[in-house]
């Protein structure tokens, strides 16, 4: 089925080379254009779209408004700023009701791939409702405490930007929200940046200032009263398992890029919960309850109650928030890494394996010896995630998943898996890895 692409712009010369440049793709796309504001809402009153690329500056009503009434009129839309400014205050002003950035002038083909892409994670959901969810979020939420010392140190004088980069590594919320900013076309970067410190870095100390003081990109959202489920215990794990994944993909010796998307990835990995926790918390305790009540996984109670999983959910929003693609791989799969097309060990796995090694005991010699492996990023995280419930972990609520042995025997790791529970239990302050 075609998207229904509509393109904003008060300049007639940028429409007509937008004109010029939807002719290749007019088998995958229905595009309509308007020259304004009130003329873009006109055409959405009249007809679904499934992306608004707009301008920022337009007379009478700027982009920044037109997206935000599209957010509030079309929640399902997807929303995109194609713009030659790039001054903070614009920037600042289209974060909220704005879902990526591009400058001006914009290739067909990069345009073609934000949107494209933005589309096709955005159907990974097929409920209604949860693509509602998605294109209406604007930030996930933040730890009461970091979320406060944040605010502490942003007010004081004697602001540190290492100190500022250390607490937004140490955040869900605050990393992603970072990432997909730093990750915009605005900031003029040549390349993808998935190190939530270096971001916060390039950012610089007076932009985060403006935008956690100014525009509130970082949120703090009342707990809700899930019984069996704890956003405290979602926090713990998830910067568990992306501190357990960098040390894997250390261990075996992986990249730099690939050690930080480890990291990265077992960070954000159960971004969907927490979207999903605050946002619709009485369909999520359904959620919740059946997985307590029948025994299993959280995210197969998930599909059941609500149509989607938690890593969807946090596929979706992540994807349509422009974040790496290797990163949504491991959101997406990390509880079922054999749907992903990879043949070696990846973050993704390890976030799988990491998940569900709670139940396995040591072998009696101790670590078995360690054939060289594909291991990669994706592997690293799903071993983190699982091996964090072995490794004393508060339960998540459910079943703890199940490690997919198969899966590790086909890409020829499965006699990895005792080097790994050792690995990580070293990590543990006080405890040996016997």
């Amino acid at each position: 089925m075609k998207k229904r692409i509509l393109f904003v712009d008060d300049d007639p010369n940028v429409l007509q080379g937008l004109q010029r440049m939807r002719r290749p793709l007019r088998s995958e796309w229905n595009v309509a254009f308007a020259s304004g504001g009130p003329e873009a809402l006109q055409k959405l009153a009249s007809e679904p779209f499934d992306v608004v690329v707009s301008d920022m500056r337009m007379p009478g009503m700027d982009g920044a408004q037109l997206l935000s009434e599209v957010r509030r009129l079309y929640p399902q839309t997807v929303r995109i700023v194609l713009s030659g400014h790039s001054d903070q205050e614009m920037i600042l002003r289209s974060v909220g009701p704005a879902h990526q950035y591009l400058a001006k002038p914009c290739d067909a083909e990069t345009l073609k791939s934000t949107v494209a892409r933005a589309c096709a994670l955005h159907d990974l959901l097929a409920n209604e409702s949860l693509k509602k969810l998605v294109s209406q979020t604007n930030s996930l939420p933040s730890q009461p405490g970091v979320y406060a010392e944040m605010l502490r140190i942003l007010q004081s004088p004697n602001t540190s930007i290492h100190e500022v980069s250390r607490l937004i590594a140490e955040d869900v919320g605050m990393t992603a929200k970072i990432l997909q900013l730093v990750n915009s076309a605005f900031f003029g970067l040549r390349r993808r940046v998935s190190d939530p410190a270096e971001a916060a870095v390039l950012l610089g100390i007076e932009t985060i200032k403006a935008l956690a003081l100014s525009v509130r990109v970082f949120s703090l959202f009342p707990q809700p009263a899930i019984r069996g489920l704890a956003l405290e215990t979602v926090w713990k794990h998830s910067l568990a398992t992306g501190t357990g994944a960098k040390h894997l993909a250390a261990t075996e010796k992986l990249d730099r890029t690939s050690v930080d998307h480890a990291f990265l990835g077992g960070l954000l990995h159960d971004a969907g919960k927490l979207l999903l926790a605050t946002n619709v918390s009485d369909r999520y305790a359904q959620a919740v309850a059946l997985a307590n009540r029948e025994k299993i996984p959280l995210w197969q109670a998930e599909q059941r109650t609500l149509g989607a999983t938690h890593a969807e959910v946090g596929a979706a929003l992540l994807g349509i928030w422009g974040l790496p693609d290797p990163i949504l791989e491991i959101i997406a799969f990390h509880h079922e890494p054999r749907k992903c097309p990879t043949t070696g060990f990846s973050t993704l796995t390890a976030v799988h394996v990491a998940d569900a090694l709670h139940d396995l005991t040591p072998a009696p010699n101790g670590p078995p010896p360690q054939p060289a492996g594909q291991f990669t990023a994706l592997t690293a995280v799903h071993v983190a995630d699982a091996l964090e419930w072995e490794t004393g972990a508060e339960s998540l609520a459910g079943a703890k998943p199940a490690l997919d042995l198969e899966y590790l025997a086909a890409i020829g790791m499965a006699n990895r898996i005792e080097a790994w529970r050792c690995a990580l239990a070293s990590l543990i302050p006080g405890r040996n890895a016997e």
